[in-house]
């Protein structure tokens, strides 16, 4: 054995673990990905001790930091003692439902699973159930999870699988489109209109760099599903509860889906996902409908107190006002910062998320990546290898490639953002 412990850690993981970690994302980081010892706030504490200021926020769930403060605490702690799971219906489901479908206005019915994935899934197989159709219109470079429907790639003339191990015809019933690109939409609709089951789209791509909505995208989305009798489905796993504050993505662009899928920050922490939605489609679940879906672990009764009590304080204590102050401070700082380096740098987020993407040569009219495609095109290599390690040499943990988006939560301070921005200052250098 070393006296590395990061390296015998990874050396144990390896002979254990498939390529060493349990999600390949965290197998980036070369040598050897990151391994967590503690975390407090907003720093994280590796295996050797080295503490670093966290802006992945465990990819995002972690609105409020490390520290859960006392009300969460308590309330994760008393539904412990209660008893950790029964397998029957539980009073903290029903508290966590009534906060939802109170303050995101599509949402009258909801049904808990256990991860984003498992959301997603659920919510295709409801609108593919309640219509009648099989097709699915998804963005191209968007993420929904590991699930055959979602993992295609191409365009609708040519959909293809993205990973081994799924079927063609899987492939075939998605209709992958750009982002932001109304006419291509559009035209898939004047094509398959009667085939569509649903639109399927994140409000922001999320896990390509940050790629906000263009004006008029969304509602162009909205008025076909209405014209051509499909669901429209927005994934807020990423954006639920964070961007749009307490009523969502949705709320802040102003456009109502059918059905919603959420996780993350919805369970404070702990592994959850939801679907919710119009009661009129909702209903269509087993046991009032036909579409099956089921879970040993709906419903969580830690969970559900844990994602309660994050979101009630997250209201009753102004989170939201601190962590997009904090979220604006940081976008404005980066982006004075690479005026004065390079302008293939674009600085993109909004509310609590931001990221530094390195854009190449973006035209000066159009600075702000459009589509998945623009992020993808850029110098990813270059931000993995050249600005995340120097990041880190500076106590500043990213995610370990350009397309992961970054999160502020509310254990971050001023004095956090100020030392962030310098070592962007350093690192850019």
């Amino acid at each position: 054995m070393s006296d590395d412990p990061t390296r015998n850690l990874f050396q144990r993981a390896s002979s254990t673990l498939v390529g060493g970690v349990n999600s390949p994302v965290r197998g980036e980081p070369y040598p050897y990905p990151e391994f967590i010892d503690h975390a407090t706030g907003a720093t994280v504490v590796d295996a050797e001790g080295t503490e670093y200021i966290d802006y992945v926020m465990g990819y995002g769930p972690l609105l409020l930091g490390h520290d859960p403060p006392e009300p969460v605490r308590t309330a994760i702690a008393d539904a412990v003692d209660d008893g950790v799971m029964y397998g029957f219906s539980t009073e903290p489901e029903i508290a966590l439902a009534e906060f939802v479908i109170d303050h995101v206005p599509a949402v009258e019915r909801l049904r808990f699973v256990n991860s984003g994935t498992e959301a997603t899934a659920a919510a295709v197989r409801l609108a593919r159930g309640v219509t009648g159709r099989d097709k699915i219109v998804v963005m191209q470079n968007g993420y929904h999870g590991g699930h055959e429907s979602f993992l295609v790639d191409g365009d609708p003339a040519n959909p293809k699988p993205d990973s081994a191990g799924i079927p063609e015809a899987f492939a075939e019933q998605t209709l992958p489109v750009p982002f932001n690109d109304a006419d291509a939409v559009t035209d898939v609709f004047a094509h398959h209109g009667d085939e569509i089951a649903a639109v399927l789209t994140e409000p922001l791509l999320g896990n390509c760099g940050i790629v906000e909505p263009v004006d008029g995208f969304h509602e162009t989305l909205r008025d076909l599903c209405d014209d051509y009798g499909a669901l429209l489905i927005f994934d807020e796993v990423i954006t639920g509860f964070r961007v749009g504050g307490l009523q969502c993505a949705q709320g802040k662009f102003g456009v109502e889906p059918d059905l919603t899928t959420f996780a993350k920050i919805l369970g404070g922490g702990l592994p959850v996902g939801a679907i919710g939605g119009r009661a009129e489609y909702m209903q269509a679940f087993t046991p009032t409908g036909d579409v099956f879906e089921s879970g040993t672990f709906n419903g969580h009764p830690v969970t559900m107190a844990a994602g309660l009590a994050t979101l009630e304080y997250a209201k009753a204590n102004d989170v939201y006002d601190h962590v997009n102050s904090l979220g604006e401070r940081l976008r404005s700082g980066l982006t004075e910062i690479v005026a004065d380096t390079n302008h293939e740098y674009t600085v993109v987020g909004t509310d609590s998320m931001f990221k530094l993407l390195f854009t190449r040569s973006q035209d000066d009219s159009e600075p702000v990546p459009t589509t998945g495609a623009d992020v993808r095109t850029g110098a990813t290599h270059r931000w993995a290898r050249l600005l995340r390690p120097a990041m880190k040499d500076h106590s500043v943990l990213l995610p370990p490639n350009q397309f992961e988006s970054q999160f502020i939560s509310a254990a971050h301070t001023e004095d956090d953002i100020d030392r962030t921005l310098e070592a962007y200052e350093h690192a850019l250098a």
